[in-house]
């Protein structure tokens, strides 16, 4: 056992805790010398705020379960540990043909985080979320207890683990359902839209021949240019398209300045210049596929340039009767309090169901955007915010958050107290006890 510092991708909270690596999948939970009353597991720590951190509890930190256990590259079915990371699958899966049946915004997740927080991407209206395709896993509880658990035996652990915040025990392992691609290349379309009933338009308009579509949004923008952004969707590309083959390029952003780099200067700019990159309204090209779904993964430790207090991201998702107007309200509110933010990302969500107790997906609009921490200005734009989000009963996604109040999050989750009953009685987290007002 050993004290280890761990952040959350937000950086707003930094703890010192007990910690204890999961060596191997065939090894019980190392409990045994670790003076933590509960612990946690621990991924790759890209979980914004504190769903992966215990303060004053300890955590089990699952990176070393990293192995590959079987892949049939004629099924696409695949078996591995639960530390690796997606970025090592899509490593070995693309160039046989197969990708990730469903993808967030960044490889760099575990698959167990996948599967605690029931990840979803840009194609959630067509294949709905990390969890319909995980066939089944292995749950380690506390008590040495060993769980297979698939849709069709221990069902109800099953849905409890999916969504559930890494809290019902370890998932050691996954057998998870990839899907063929024909190569590592997608036809993208980028439109210009100048307002939210636009943007709902070629939603409607993309959805039937897309499998993916997301959109960038203009936070900063106010009266005639509220909603404003750009539109991108997109195919797997068939065939073999004639280009060069494609060299990743990454940078590392170098380190923390005291200060936020996101300002009202910098938004401004960066906005207007991103909104007209190009001169057209509508732009097509063909993208590799990391570019497309991983953006940001161009720059690692991209979350330093919030500066030494770190950032929060506050995601919503708002049912579709009454989500416009509640999407165009909060995006008012935001331009008005003059707190921006680069990342502003808008996309619908499907009705495929997802399996989990906890998912955050819902059929609706979804709203993500990063916000500097700069203290009490931007905890009232949060409160506005949740008015909102709670007045047409929304919900906010607890693997971004770090600080709803326990009144949104327990009317946004009705399912949380039934979800109680599986929760491991040596774990919990900084986020569990909050969102239930448990000290």
């Amino acid at each position: 056992m050993s004290m280890q510092t761990f952040n959350a991708w937000g950086r707003v909270r930094r703890l010192d805790l007990e910690s204890a690596p999961l060596v191997s999948r065939f090894d019980d939970l190392p409990l045994a010398g670790m003076s933590a009353a509960t612990v946690l597991p621990f991924g790759n720590g890209r979980s914004y705020g504190d769903s992966c951190l215990n303060e004053g509890g300890g955590m089990l930190t699952c990176r070393t379960l990293n192995h590959f256990i079987h892949f049939d590259p004629y099924s696409g079915v695949l078996a591995c540990e639960a530390g690796v990371l997606l970025s090592d699958i899509l490593e070995l899966v693309v160039p046989q043909g197969w990708f990730l049946p469903v993808t967030p915004g960044t490889r760099f997740v575990t698959v167990g985080g996948a599967i605690a927080n029931d990840v979803h991407g840009k194609n959630h209206h067509v294949s709905g979320t990390f969890g319909r395709h995980v066939r089944r896993f292995e749950l380690l509880r506390s008590d040495g207890g060993r769980w297979l658990c698939a849709p069709d035996w221990n069902a109800e652990w099953y849905a409890a683990t999916i969504g559930g915040l890494g809290l019902t025990g370890v998932v050691t392992w996954a057998e998870i359902q990839l899907r063929r691609i024909p190569g590592p290349w997608i036809n993208v379309d980028t439109i210009r839209f100048g307002s939210l009933s636009e943007f709902f338009t070629l939603c409607a308009e993309s959805d039937q021949d897309y499998e993916y579509t997301v959109s960038w949004i203009d936070c900063t923008g106010a009266g005639k240019r509220l909603g404003r952004g750009l539109f991108m969707r997109g195919n797997h590309c068939e065939g073999a398209p004639d280009l060069p083959p494609y060299a990743a390029k990454a940078m590392t952003f170098p380190f923390a300045p005291p200060i936020s780099m996101v300002n009202p200067l910098t938004l401004t700019v960066f906005n207007e210049l991103y909104y007209h990159k190009s001169l057209r309204r509508l732009s097509r090209q063909i993208q590799h596929y990391q570019p497309f779904f991983y953006p940001l993964d161009g720059i690692l430790e991209w979350n330093r340039m919030y500066g030494a207090p770190g950032f929060y991201q506050y995601q919503c998702v708002a049912p579709m009767q009454g989500g416009e107007a509640a999407i165009g309200e909060m995006l008012e509110a935001i331009a008005q309090s003059g707190l921006g933010s680069f990342l502003a990302v808008l996309k619908v969500c499907g009705d495929v169901v997802s399996p989990g107790m906890l998912s955050f997906p819902m059929p609706g609009v979804s709203l993500a955007l990063d916000f500097p921490n700069c203290g009490d200005r931007l905890h009232e734009l949060f409160a506005r915010l949740d008015q909102v989000v709670a007045g047409v009963g929304g919900r906010l996604y607890p693997a971004k958050d770090g600080r709803m109040p326990a009144s949104l999050f327990q009317s946004g989750y009705p399912a949380w107290r039934d979800f109680s009953a599986f929760i491991d009685p040596r774990f919990s987290s900084s986020f569990w006890r909050r969102v239930t007002e448990l000290a």
